[in-house]
């Protein structure tokens, strides 16, 4: 014996009724002993709910009872053979004046009692399942229509009907008797009171009397058919990377159907679990899936969690005061009158002093419960013994579901982490000692963010997201995408990291995308599609995007990103940047910016700011950080001032080197922003600030390369002029160092809190002797290595090292 129930999307148009059709005709063939649950066509109990609601107030709901009567008169003529159409019109149309007649009532009664209602919404499970009943018939003999109403038995409760076991079992079983060999077509949902009257079992209710007739007739299977495959790690509208889990026990789909996992409705678990009967849940639109079983055991499957749910809207109602610390009995006459009034409380915290306690309703329910607890505390209220209790709107409740937390130490840590981390705001926790569920409460705002988070920081077998906003599309830019492109394969496989740009915009256009905008054509899809650049709607709209593990690279040289570096710490995104202004501007702002990251828990990663490509940074900050003390901090940080002086040498003139600098790129368009030391004292500015010493620009000396007359021309063809015209001094400084077996080099450096940059001249046994290219060079002088600096040597200059730079700082990211 096997029992199928079939959502009211599985039964809502001609064509899924017929996929219904195939699959128990399937089932049947394998076991002739068969029930199948059917739920109302998708839509209906809303249209009903609704037509009630319009006969209530007084509002016209004929055309909704029209539109309601062509729907399943349609399925009927497309799906029943012409001989036995009108049998079903007929009995649909009885169906049909009784809730005509039912509604009129209401309408001119101007009143909705829950008994009636219940009454109204049982007219879509009886319609549906009247008229697939009368179908199987086609397919094969001894299909029965039966009215669930008729032998399930429960209280008066309307709308949420308790069960009547013992007297239920006991006519399932008579009927199953009397119509032994048939299949059983069955209403989910509904039922009556001991008077006959109908009732209703909540809704979602299909699945528990699916539940109750396996129960009664000791099924080997209860089969929920529904519009996806199983139970999966997450709503998969919410995270696109949430996969079906092959099994999961009674435990645990029941606290992910509790907290929002639609798939299953909560009581549906409790007469399975009782007679241990397994539970699969199908897909109707992909039968050849395997689905999710819930069962009582489940082999290990290695995952920390088995999934992440939620409820999207509840509120929070906190009450405090003096006159709860230590009175016995307070919370049980809360929450005493809080069940008597039908609230449901969702989660409870209390504080250890008992001096508060927190709980969830649903938000319907939150004016309701502080009117009944205003008047059960009245005197506590007035001796002011108690406060007012208060209500927090627009909150969410995200749960982690699993046995397997209670054997993996961490869990906690990991939830949190992945939490703040992404600036999510905890307002309340709950964790029973079963350690089975884990639930916060945060914004309602925060929940798509927060899901896709947690998802992250717990599967990671699936890569981790990072959603990257670019600013600047120019060389570095644009490489940088060629390099996300080019080795995105490995990122996935070796890193199991995702970079995804959610956003571009340089200074004409700016284009954003959710699922990430491909990186084979970006810059003729921002071209097309773009809409006008502005800075300020850039990150505006970044923040409004509200995504996890986000980015923003400053892949510019511009002072105006700079200006908002600090609101994007605090909105809790990351800042990765190319960008030397920031850190080189006042120390107050460096401070500023380095202090608001760390506060808000999010990443500044600046590289690039000093050594492009290389890791002078990361190698300053772990000498640090292990307790070594520097010393002396000794560097060549332009690529085109390195790349000028190894190449003045032998008979090379100067204004030939730099023309040649120029040629090949290494340059500004004014060489002179690069000779005259400005750009080389931001690096050392910034190297000297992250080794803890408060620096401002004008500490920093700097000698000059070139004289008065070179930096003082009116262009840059003025500049080549005066650079032909001063050679004998250049040539003089050549042969002085030559002559002496010397080279020059133009050399920063950090000793005893001061910083310098002058033109040097050094031998074999520097370390900077041996330069090629436009490597860039520094030497740290340290406790650890005193005798012999260690050196970071490399290219120094051009758009694939500094690019490089940024890739590796995302990357850094991506692995905190």
């Amino acid at each position: 014996m096997k029992v199928l129930k079939f959502g009211g999307t599985s039964v809502g148009t001609a064509q899924s009724i017929k996929a219904v059709m195939d699959i128990v005709e399937q089932e049947h063939q394998a076991n002739p002993s068969l029930v199948v649950v059917l739920s109302a066509m998708s839509g209906v109990t809303n249209l009903l709910v609704d037509m009630a609601e319009r006969a209530a107030a007084g509002n016209d709901f004929s055309k909704h009872l029209a539109a309601l009567e062509i729907r399943h008169f349609e399925v009927v003529k497309q799906l029943l053979d012409i001989p036995q159409q009108n049998p079903v019109y007929t009995r649909l149309k009885i169906y049909f004046n009784q809730l005509e007649d039912l509604l009129q009532g209401v309408l001119v009664l101007r009143e909705l009692t829950p008994k009636t209602r219940d009454l109204i919404l049982s007219y879509g499970e009886r319609c549906s399942t009247l008229l697939i009943s009368r179908m199987a018939l086609q397919h094969f003999e001894g299909a029965v229509y039966v009215d669930a109403s008729e032998v399930v038995k429960t209280d008066s409760n309307f709308g949420q009907a308790r069960v009547n076991t013992d007297l239920t079992d006991l006519l399932i079983r008579g009927l199953a008797s009397e119509n032994e060999g048939k299949v059983l077509f069955v209403t989910g949902f509904i039922s009556s009171n001991e008077a006959g009257q109908v009732t209703t079992l909540g809704r979602g209710g299909s699945d528990y009397t699916a539940a109750i007739f396996a129960s009664a007739l000791g099924a080997e299977e209860i089969q929920i058919w529904t519009d996806v495959n199983g139970m999966m790690t997450a709503d998969p509208r919410i995270v696109k990377k949430a996969f079906s889990l092959s099994e999961l026990t009674y435990t645990e789909a029941m606290e992910l159907s509790y907290f929002g996992a639609k798939v299953i409705y909560p009581p549906t678990m409790t007469p399975a679990f009782l007679k241990r009967i397994p539970i699969v849940i199908k897909n109707t639109f992909d039968p050849a899936f395997g689905g999710t079983v819930i069962r009582h055991d489940c082999n290990e499957n290695g995952l920390p969690i088995k999934g992440i749910s939620s409820i999207d809207k509840i509120s929070l109602i906190n009450l405090q005061g003096s006159g709860m610390v230590g009175k016995a009995g307070f919370s049980g006459r809360l929450f005493s009158l809080l069940a008597r009034e039908r609230i449901n409380v969702m989660l409870i915290t209390q504080s250890s002093s008992e001096h508060s306690i927190t709980f969830a309703v649903q938000p319907a329910d939150a004016e309701r419960a502080c009117k009944l607890m205003e008047q059960e505390f009245e005197l506590e209220l007035v001796a002011q013994k108690l406060d007012t209790p208060v209500i927090e709107r627009d909150l969410s409740v995200l749960a982690i579901v699993g046995e397997n937390m209670r054997h993996t130490p961490g869990m906690s840590g990991r939830l949190f982490h992945a939490l703040g981390r992404n600036g999510i705001n905890v307002r309340a926790i709950a964790q029973g000692s079963s350690e089975y569920n884990i639930s916060v409460i945060i914004s309602a705002h925060d929940l798509g963010k927060a899901v896709n988070a947690v998802h992250d920081a717990f599967f990671v077998e699936f890569n981790k997201t990072l959603n990257v906003f670019c600013l600047g599309t120019g060389n570095i830019g644009k490489t940088l995408f060629a390099q996300l492109q080019q080795h995105s394969e490995y990122l996935a496989k070796q890193l199991s990291i995702q970079v995804r740009i959610a956003g571009i915009s340089n200074t004409r256009k700016m284009r954003f995308s959710v699922d990430g905008l491909k990186l084979d054509d970006w810059e003729q899809d921002l071209d097309a599609y773009g809409e006008p650049a502005d800075l300020s709607a850039f990150v505006a709209r970044m923040k409004e995007m509200n995504m996890p593990n986000a980015v923003f690279v400053d892949n510019t040289a511009s002072a105006q990103p700079v200006a908002f570096y600090e609101e994007i710490f605090k909105s809790t995104i990351s800042i990765v940047t190319c960008n030397k202004i920031g850190n080189s501007a006042s120390y107050s702002q460096y401070e500023t910016f380095r202090d608001t990251a760390r506060k808000h828990g999010v990443d500044f990663f600046y590289e690039t700011n000093v050594g492009a490509g290389l890791p002078i940074i990361r190698t300053l900050k772990d000498l640090m950080v292990s307790g070594d003390r520097v010393q002396k901090i000794e560097a060549i940080l332009s690529g085109t001032i390195s790349f000028i002086f190894n190449n003045f040498k032998g008979d090379a003139n100067f204004h030939d080197v730099v023309k040649t600098a120029q040629d090949k790129g290494y340059t500004e368009p004014d060489p002179r922003d690069d000779l005259s030391g400005k750009d080389f004292m931001r690096k050392i500015l910034i190297l000297a600030r992250d080794a803890g010493h408060q620096m401002e620009a004008e500490d920093v000396q700097i000698e000059s390369i070139l004289p008065k007359a070179c930096l003082e021309a009116k262009t840059v063809a003025e500049f080549y002029a005066s650079l032909k015209a001063e050679e004998a001094h250049f040539n003089n400084l050549k042969q002085q160092a030559e002559s002496a077996g010397k080279v020059l080099r133009y050399v920063g450096q950090l000793y005893e809190g001061k910083a310098s940059i002058t033109l040097q001249m050094v031998g074999e046994d520097h370390p900077f002797y041996s330069m090629s290219g436009a490597d860039n060079v520094i030497a740290f002088t340290t406790d650890r290595y005193k005798d012999r600096p260690m050196v970071v040597k490399g290219p120094g200059a051009g758009a694939e090292v500094t690019a490089a730079g940024v890739f590796a700082d995302l990357i850094n990211v991506g692995a905190n």
